[in-house]
């Protein structure tokens, strides 16, 4: 568009990124490029009474949709206000863009300045600063990519004066996904899928650990016929939670929110397979949810050490599907295994009994919120 402002060139890089969804608070810095936003075809903008929400929104849109999600605030102190939401989406490794606009760069003094590159850098998420209008779609680009091919949270920043000036002529814009690498599917190794299929198959109380890249693969009902031929349980990270709310021998989440009879089969667990999981220190509960059982991790990228503690004793880099399938396959070939927990009587107990079973005495005025 020909003499179109910067912020209008910003807002369709935006769109060129494939964004159609946004949350905001507007303010004098941000309100002229979520307007032009607003402008553009197709385009959604959600409204927030507090900037922390328009970041935790973000997160759920990606969680929901598996896309980059989008937010935006004002300069300065409406900027502080997302540390929280920010520092969460690091640490969940959250793909984020964050447009935060600048104090004026023009002016004496502006009463919301603020080093907003500090506060990012102190969550950990990455700060670009745009300063050089030429540059514009290589800023834009560059967050995307970050927040795509790295799952990392990025804020955009721009002075709020610059924002209104011209654009300068910057041609097509080339979105990040010329620059995301096409990787193939990681195939499991036999070596390792023969060594966790004989310990599975060994285990008398294995439980099969899914997490969200089970989701991400596809792989829910390989997972499940996994744990239906190994006579293992299953059980889920937070982010896979209610995957196989429908299966009889389901525990739930795992770990810190585990329920009472989820945490005595933890006790008893001699073998865990986690797929798709990067057992955080929650999922393990710090190590108390499976303190007796040899862990196996399958993943995409798995860990050997998470939150200061080791993960397990053997991990496989491989597809949640493809060694879901395999593991599977192998089993077929074991014939019987020794998985003992399963029955009736479990199968009745995961069904009827609450999350907690205290009692707590109750007096007029209290309520037990459970």
């Amino acid at each position: 568009m020909a003499n179109a402002p910067i912020y209008q060139a910003l807002a369709d890089a935006f769109a060129g990124e494939g964004v159609d969804t946004f949350f905001t608070l507007m303010g004098d810095a941000n309100m002229h490029w979520s307007t032009a936003m607003l402008g553009i075809d197709g385009m959604r903008m959600f409204h927030v009474r507090h900037e922390h929400c328009a970041c935790a929104m973000a997160m759920g849109y990606w969680s929901a949709t598996g896309r980059v999600g989008v937010a935006s605030t004002t300069s300065g102190p409406g900027f502080s206000q997302i540390m929280t939401a920010l520092t969460t989406a690091v640490r969940g490794r959250v793909p984020l863009v964050i447009f935060a606009g600048e104090a004026p760069a023009k002016v004496k003094w502006y009463v919301q300045e603020a080093d907003q590159a500090a506060f990012a850098k102190a969550c950990g998420a990455y700060y670009i600063r745009m300063l050089a209008p030429s540059r514009l779609h290589q800023y834009v680009r560059e967050a995307f990519y970050i927040a795509r091919h790295e799952r990392q949270p990025v804020v955009i920043g721009m002075p709020y004066d610059l924002q209104k000036e011209p654009a300068p002529d910057l041609g097509p814009y080339v979105g990040s996904s010329s620059l995301v690498p096409e990787l193939t599917t990681p195939v499991p190794d036999p070596a390792q899928m023969d060594a966790i299929a004989d310990k599975l198959a060994a285990a008398t109380c294995p439980v099969i650990l899914a997490g969200n890249g089970v989701i991400a693969a596809d792989a829910a009902s390989e997972v499940e016929a996994l744990a239906e031929r190994s006579g293992a349980i299953i059980a889920t990270t937070l982010m896979a939670r209610g995957l196989y709310d429908d299966n009889p021998f389901s525990i739930g989440v795992s770990g810190g929110y585990a329920r009472q009879v989820a945490r005595e089969i933890g006790e008893k667990t001699d073998q865990v397979v986690a797929i798709g999981a990067s057992m955080t220190y929650y999922t393990v509960d710090g190590g108390r949810m499976y303190p007796d059982a040899e862990i196996a991790q399958i993943d995409i990228e798995p860990l050997g050490l998470r939150h200061g503690a080791q993960v397990g004793g053997i991990y496989a880099r491989a597809d949640a599907k493809l060694a879901a399938q395999a593991l599977l396959d192998r089993l077929e070939s074991h014939g019987t295994t020794k998985a003992q927990i399963r029955s009736d009587d479990l199968a009745r107990r995961i069904r009827q009994e609450p999350a907690d079973p205290t009692q707590y005495e109750l007096t007029d005025g209290l309520l037990d919120p459970r």
